[in-house]
C-alpha cells in the first residue's frame, strides 16, 4: 500500500536504540489483511489511525473502482493493543473524497487531514487530479469533526501529506514537492514546518533542509514531546524500502543530521510513520515485513 501512495502523492537523540535486543516488538491485534497505517497519538490514551472504510455489508467502500481510506480512533491499552476502535465521527462526508492520514490538536479541537479535491469541490486551474491538500477541521459535540478548510498555503499544483503538531501545537510539520525558490523540495517530497498563528492563520512554509531531507521521498513524520523528528525516507543505504530515521532539533531549533533506526525497528521491507508515547520507553511503528498479517501493519516496542 505505502509505495502506491507514494506513487500518487507523493541516533543522537535522548532516547537510545544502539542495542536492539533491548526492545520487544509484537505485531497488534487490529491488523488484518487490509492496510494500516498513518498512526498518531491523540490525548493521553488513545492512538488515530488510518485504514480502509469498511461498509454496513462489512466490504470495502469504493469510490470510482479504488478503496476509500479514512481515519479511526482507538484506546490504548496497558499491554500495547489498541482497543474500542471506530472511525471518527465526520460531518459533510461527501465534501471528503477519503483520508489518507490526519493529526488532531493537543487541545483536541482541531484535527488536520490529507485528502483530494472531489469533482464538486475542484478549484479552477491545470494541475493533477492525484495531488493531495491539507485541510483542518473543528471538533463540534452535536456533529463530530466539521468546518473543514483548505490550508491557506495549500497550492492545487503541489501535493501536501501527512500532518504533524509538535507537543505545543505552535508548529506544523508535514510532507509536499512544493518547487521553486529556496524552499524547494530536494526529492520525490520533503519534510516542511510552518507556524500555526491561529484562526486558519499561518506562516510560511519552511523546508526543514538538506540534514533532515535528501534527493528520495521523506514521508510520515512526528514530532516527540523531546524534540526529536522521526520520518519515513527510502534515501540509498537504507536495510530496503522505507526505513525510519531520526532526527534531534536543538535548542535553536535546528535539526541535526538525520540517523537511520537500527532493527528491530527496520527491516528489509517498508517501515515507517513511527510514533513515540510520553514515556519515550514504548510506541508503535507501522512495517509490510515478513511475518506480518496483511499489508501494512501496526508494531508495538516496548523497551525492556
Amino acid at each position: 500500500m505505502l509505495k502506491k501512495f507514494c506513487y500518487i502523492i507523493f541516533l543522537s537523540g535522548l532516547l537510545s536504540f544502539s542495542q536492539a535486543e533491548d526492545y520487544n516488538v509484537k505485531n497488534l491485534k487490529v491488523n488484518t489483511e487490509n492496510t494500516h497505517f498513518g498512526l498518531m497519538p491523540f490525548g493521553n490514551d488513545k492512538i488515530i489511525f488510518t485504514s480502509y472504510f469498511i461498509d454496513s455489508r462489512g466490504k470495502v467502500k469504493r469510490y470510482e473502482g479504488n478503496p476509500v481510506l479514512t481515519v479511526f480512533e482507538g484506546d490504548l491499552s496497558d499491554d500495547g493493543n489498541i482497543i474500542n476502535i471506530s472511525p471518527i465521527q465526520i460531518a459533510g462526508k461527501k465534501e471528503i473524497a477519503g483520508i489518507t492520514s490526519a493529526t488532531i490538536s493537543p487541545d483536541g479541537k482541531f484535527i488536520y487531514i490529507t485528502t483530494q479535491y472531489t469533482r464538486k469541490n475542484r478549484p479552477k486551474g491545470d494541475f493533477k487530479d492525484t495531488n493531495f491538500h491539507i485541510k483542518v477541521g473543528e471538533f463540534k459535540a452535536s456533529l463530530g469533526w466539521t468546518n473543514f478548510k483548505v490550508l491557506p498555503f495549500c497550492k492545487p499544483r503541489y501535493s501536501y501529506a501527512h500532518p504533524t503538531l509538535s507537543h505545543d501545537g505552535k508548529t506544523l510539520y508535514f510532507t509536499a514537492n512544493i518547487r521553486g525558490g529556496k524552499e524547494t523540495t530536494k526529492g520525490g517530497s520533503d519534510i516542511f514546518k510552518v507556524d500555526v498563528l491561529g484562526e486558519n492563520k499561518y506562516g510560511e512554509p519552511k523546508n526543514l533542509g538538506s540534514k533532515v531531507n535528501s534527493y528520495s521521498r521523506e514521508m510520515f513524520p512526528f514530532m516527540s514531546a523531546d524534540n526529536i523528528l522521526y520520518f519515513a525516507s527510502n534515501r540509498p543505504s537504507g536495510f530496503g524500502g522505507f526505513d525510519i530515521y531520526k532526527s534531534h532539533m536543538n535548542v535553536s531549533g535546528v535539526f541535526e543530521k538525520a540517523e537511520k533506526l537500527p532493527k528491530p525497528f527496520n527491516s528489509k521491507q517498508d517501515d515507517f510513520s513511527l510514533i513515540m508515547n510520553p514515556d519515550n520507553t514504548s510506541g508503535y511503528f507501522v512495517s509490510k515485513r515478513i511475518g506480518g498479517k496483511g499489508d501494512d501493519d501496526i508494531y508495538y516496542f516496548l523497551k525492556i
